[in-house]
């Protein structure tokens, strides 16, 4: 065999191997109840995510697992401990439950409509769990940002953001949201599912103001995982 091909295989079988684990972190219970949920394995606690099948912000996507189990396997190198860390498109809350585990001073974020199964979710995972209790609070990419996030306040170590880039008009909105976010030191995290030529376009704006470097990539999941600083702007 070709080294090439060699190695192709050998990538393929290591992309299988991790995603198999990762989706091994998801189980869904047997007992039916009133209330949508499945449940996830992390940090050594099994997490109750409520969902909401009628709205694409209430439900765990792959790129929320691919993020928890980075932020876990990881956390020597990123350690949350006492860090704060922001979550932008938090969905259901489990990134932020993740980093909340992990010791991180977590800002939880979404749309108004989303944010009450949010909390719901981060208070059953977190009570009595965590170093520091999280926080829940609405963000509406581009909208108030001085007012509601100052940048004289902000002092975030870390952006955590999973599938926020899809076909949706507020792509504009949300590359000024992480680089309203982010200060010089800032670090973020991003899960990224590649769906559509809007992806690639995205990535490209998204490059004119952060270096990205690109962390692990699943190619079953069609999955990349970022990491990402803002440029100096003295030397950009």
């Amino acid at each position: 065999m070709e080294p090439e091909v060699q190695e192709e295989a050998r990538e393929d079988h290591d992309d299988k191997q991790v995603v198999s684990e990762i989706m091994a972190r998801c189980f869904i219970p047997t007992l039916v109840t009133s209330i949508s949920w499945e449940a996830f394995h992390f940090v050594g606690h099994e997490i109750r995510i409520a969902e909401a099948m009628d709205c694409y912000g209430a439900v765990v996507w792959p790129s929320a697992l691919v993020l928890c189990y980075f932020l876990e396997t990881n956390a020597k190198q990123y350690n949350m401990v006492d860090k704060n860390v922001i979550e932008i498109g938090a969905g259901t809350g489990l990134v932020s439950i993740v980093a909340s585990l992990l010791g991180a001073r977590v800002t939880s974020t979404d749309l108004p409509e989303l944010l009450g199964n949010l909390q719901y979710n981060i208070s059953c995972n977190t009570k009595m769990k965590c170093k520091h209790l999280p926080q829940v609070k609405e963000l509406s990419w581009g909208v108030a940002l001085d007012k509601n996030f100052p940048r004289a306040s902000n002092s975030f170590d870390y952006v955590l953001a999973a599938d926020v880039v899809y076909a949706h008009p507020f792509l504009e909105d949300l590359l000024l949201t992480f680089d309203h976010l982010c200060k010089e030191t800032t670090i973020v995290l991003w899960a990224m599912k590649f769906r559509l030529e809007k992806e690639n376009k995205f990535v490209d704006r998204f490059k004119e103001l952060f270096d990205l470097e690109e962390v692990s990539s699943f190619p079953s999941l069609n999955i990349k995982l970022y990491k990402a600083v803002k440029k100096n702007r003295r030397n950009a």
